[in-house]
């Protein structure tokens, strides 16, 4: 089954997500089919918290793919964003 889930970056203390596409077998942080994006939760200055790429999110979707539940909380907001804006 593939899953769109986040996988864990940055240094300790200071997290940083990428947002992936990944077969749900392998470990978070092994091999990823694509990157979609990134979610970094403690932003500093002009860093961008959330980026995320909802076409491809959306394929994805479409094929079969199942987003975590983070992934799909921080997806429903992107949207919400989009549409305001």
């Amino acid at each position: 089954m593939v899953t769109i889930r986040l996988t864990r970056r940055g240094a300790k203390k200071t997290p940083f997500y990428h947002i992936v596409v990944t077969d749900s077998r392998m470990r978070q942080g092994g091999t990823t089919l694509e990157q979609l994006g990134f979610f970094n939760p403690i932003p500093t200055g002009k860093q961008r918290r959330l980026e995320l790429k909802l076409d491809r999110v959306d394929y994805w979707v479409s094929k079969g793919a199942k987003p975590s539940e983070r992934v799909a909380e921080l997806v429903k907001n992107h949207r919400k964003q989009a549409v305001a804006a």
